[in-house]
Order: C-alpha cells, then sequence, then structure tokens
C-alpha cells in the first residue's frame, strides 16, 4: 500500500462526510425504528468481516462517519487501500457502541464500504492490466456513477489506482455529440465553450473520427475522445493526430471493457476511460456481526468442593 493511498483519507472534507452520513442515516431511518426496542441502549461490540478475499478496502472514511453520527467507534485492522485476503473470511474492523444505535449505522455504513471496495477492487485490477503491458497512460472512470454517491465512487477509483475523470460538469468542459449538433459545428461549439471557461478548464470534444478530431484539436480543443472506434481504427488515428498535435492529449472510450481493455493501449493514447467501473461492477462482500456477551457461569457447589 502506498503512501498516496494512506493520504486519500484526507481529501474528503469532513463537513462532506457529516453530511453523507446524516443523509444516509435519514434515509434509513427517517422517524420510529421499532426494532430499537428489543436491543436497548447496552454497550455491545461487533466485527466487520470481509468474505470477498482479495478485495481492495475502500471507503472507510465514510464507514466511520455513519458510525460516528450515531456515537460509535470504529478501530481498523487494516489501512485504506489494504488488499484483504487471501483467507475466505478477514476481520476487518471492531465497531463498538450502544446496541441500538449500531444497528441503525449498520446498513448505511455497510452499503458503502461495500459498493466502494468493489470499485477500488475493480480499478486495482485494470490498474494492473496497464502496468503489466508497460502502457503509461490513465485508466479512467466516468460519470456513469450512482446519483447521490458520486463522492464515494469518484474516491474509491483514487483508492483503486485509477483516475477519477472530471468529477462533475465544472471540472472540465467536455463536449459530446448532442452539444456538437446543437450547436452547428465542432468550431463553433469550442469557441463558445471556451469563452465561458477561459484558460483555467480544459476542454475536451468527444469525436467520433479522424476528421472530426482534426477539427475539434484545430479549433483549440485539449483533449479530444475517440468515441468507439475499434482498436486498430483507433491506433491509426491517435498516432496521425499525435504527429500533427504533438501536444493534444487522446482519450479513447467506448466499448471498452476489462476483457478488452488491452487491446486499446498506445503509446499515443493518454487515457481509457470505462463506464464500467462503476456500472455493473461486483461489490465486495462485507457483515457486521454483534458478538454475544461474555457471561461467567456460577459456580457450582460440586465444583468448588473439587
Amino acid at each position: 500500500m502506498s503512501e498516496r493511498t494512506n493520504l486519500l483519507v484526507h481529501s474528503v472534507p469532513p463537513h462532506a462526510l457529516t453530511r453523507l452520513a446524516r443523509e444516509w442515516l435519514l434515509e434509513d431511518a427517517p422517524s420510529f425504528d421499532p426494532a430499537g426496542v428489543c436491543v436497548g441502549s447496552e454497550e455491545v461490540e461487533a466485527r466487520l468481516l470481509c468474505k470477498t478475499p482479495h478485495t481492495v478496502l475502500a471507503g472507510s472514511p465514510f464507514f466511520t462517519a455513519v458510525f460516528t453520527e450515531v456515537g460509535c467507534t470504529v478501530h481498523w485492522m487494516y489501512q485504506e487501500g489494504a488488499h484483504l485476503g487471501p483467507d475466505e473470511v478477514t476481520l476487518t474492523a471492531v465497531v463498538r457502541g450502544p446496541a441500538r444505535c449500531l444497528l441503525l449505522g449498520e446498513r448505511p455504513a455497510l452499503n458503502c464500504l461495500a459498493r466502494a471496495s468493489g470499485i477500488a477492487s475493480r480499478c486495482a485490477q485494470l490498474r494492473a492490466k496497464a502496468e503489466a503491458a508497460g502502457w503509461g497512460g490513465e485508466v479512467a472512470g466516468t460519470r456513469k456513477t450512482t446519483p447521490g454517491f458520486r463522492l464515494v465512487e469518484k474516491y474509491a477509483m483514487l483508492v483503486g489506482g485509477a483516475s477519477m475523470h472530471r468529477q462533475d460538469l465544472s471540472g472540465m468542459v467536455m463536449l459530446k455529440d448532442n452539444h456538437i449538433w446543437a450547436s452547428g459545428s465542432i468550431t463553433e461549439a469550442v469557441r463558445a465553450a471556451r469563452s465561458v471557461c477561459g484558460f483555467s478548464s480544459k476542454l475536451e470534444v468527444e469525436c467520433r473520427s479522424t476528421e472530426e478530431a482534426r477539427e475539434a484539436a484545430a479549433a483549440g480543443a485539449d483533449i479530444v475522445m475517440l468515441d468507439n472506434l475499434q482498436p486498430p481504427e483507433l491506433q491509426v488515428a491517435a498516432q496521425t493526430l499525435k504527429e500533427e498535435f504533438p501536444t493534444l492529449q487522446i482519450e479513447a472510450s467506448g466499448g471498452v471493457t476489462p476483457e478488452n481493455l488491452t487491446s486499446y493501449f498506445s503509446p499515443h493514447v493518454d487515457v481509457v476511460s470505462l463506464g464500467c467501473i462503476t456500472q455493473g461492477c461486483p461489490v465486495a462482500d462485507f457483515s457486521l456481526k454483534v458478538q454475544k456477551p461474555r457471561t461467567n457461569k456460577p459456580t457450582s457447589k460440586v465444583a468448588e468442593q473439587q
């Protein structure tokens, strides 16, 4: 685990963690919690178990924030970004607090950790393929994220070693096919967008051919996305564009999967983005098990006599 991964936990502002934790808890318990009557507020201990071997742990700041909000504490056995396993079950953390409060936080916290760790694990696998192939570009996610959960999912990409891409519409200007059609041309769309974003934002244009990419670069685009080009066509287009526009960044996207990812690698391609980093990504299996309190059995008279 790198020093960079350790530092990532400091990238999410405390107020953002608190806001999300409160929203998730409110969603799950907007009024009464009848089951809380059954367990009361006795102090209990619960063990967080990871049951998916080779999982990359991600989302611990969000998990902790949920339990902090309900008055519980979390002691982690592993740091963020750790590879859990290879055992079938790995004790990952211990949560302590009032029983009813611990159970209030259980599901929101597990949902977050399972989703984030699943995404980080996939990103780590994709990043490993890039390193094995000797490709020096960036594997990136997209904005195809779960509504209301983008911060968690983008953070998980970083933990797994992938690029977040832009975080939202203001993070970078990206002109897609609908922007182009509505504007009339690539050149006009780039001109209009540049007049607003100025020098402080990069501008990317989605292109379906070398000709479109050439127009975008000539108009002043910083990045062109070669969208839905087959790998052989992509390789030729990327090389041609780099020869004509040496400082142009080139992103490959559309139809990329974990299985065919390596076919998109090229010394002329800077970024390969995949929607499947978040869409259809398997989650990691975590569970939280409350431990039964230890009771001291009374010593029998027979035992005392012995």
